[in-house]
């Protein structure tokens, strides 16, 4: 399968160039679908992660990966494609759900599916407040949730630089949410949000962030008018 030729092949540059730390793959399920949930420092993350797990963790990818035209738009989505990414529309509406269909497809299919909850790359190194859906997805399911920390990716590639130099980052896999799949009638918000708080917290121990009450989008604009002030 091309995925694995990415992760071992590219992935063993990567591994040179990050030394990754890896701890708990064993909280990792050896089949059957879960959810990798996981903070939002820096680019590479979604490399670490791919190269770190034992098995294929699908991700999301921005839809306009999958759109371009000439040789760089195919090769584009074709890398995607191999390494497991699937389209999502950031516009929002019936076309982000979709997106999670197809992430509810993976996991009831029996494969991990990747996510940040904070829905974008944190401003400031502080972790954010969690969108919510992975949650609706889990209570859906039934699929655990396997709080994911990543340390040190942002000290190696900062905000704006576009290669990752070199240093040590850790992964953190850690023990399973268990989730009771329940009818979608009988799923509440503040079951969802509940979940989703109690995931943030989980990974907020781990990483020693500083956890702001906030969506990380509100932040950026905020930090964006401070700037142009």
């Amino acid at each position: 399968m091309l995925y694995w030729f990415f992760v071992k092949g590219l992935g063993g540059l990567a591994r040179h160039r990050f030394h990754p730390v890896v701890i708990g793959t064993d909280n990792i399920p050896k089949q059957g679908g879960a959810i990798i949930a996981a903070n939002h420092l820096a680019v590479i993350d979604d490399a670490v992660i791919p190269i770190t797990c034992p098995r294929m963790v699908h991700f999301m990818g921005k839809s306009d990966y999958f759109t371009g035209k000439g040789f760089k738009g195919w090769f584009k989505k074709w890398w995607f494609t191999s390494v497991g990414v699937f389209p999502v529309d950031r516009a929002g509406g019936d076309k982000a759900a979709g997106a999670m269909a197809t992430a509810r497809e993976i996991l009831e299919s029996g494969e991990l599916f990747g996510i940040h909850p904070e829905g974008t790359r944190s401003p400031d190194g502080r972790l954010y407040r969690a969108h919510t859906g992975f949650a609706r997805l889990a209570l859906e399911t039934g699929c655990p949730i396997i709080p994911t920390a990543l340390i040190g990716t942002r000290e190696i590639q900062k905000p704006g630089q576009v290669m990752p130099g070199k240093g040590t980052v850790t992964v953190v896999y850690d023990a399973p949410i268990q989730v009771e799949k329940k009818p979608e009638e009988e799923i509440t918000r503040e079951d969802i949000r509940a979940l989703a708080d109690e995931l943030m917290e989980r990974i907020q121990k781990l990483t020693g962030q500083e956890y702001v009450d906030m969506y990380a989008q509100e932040a950026k604009k905020l930090l964006a008018a401070r700037a142009a002030e």
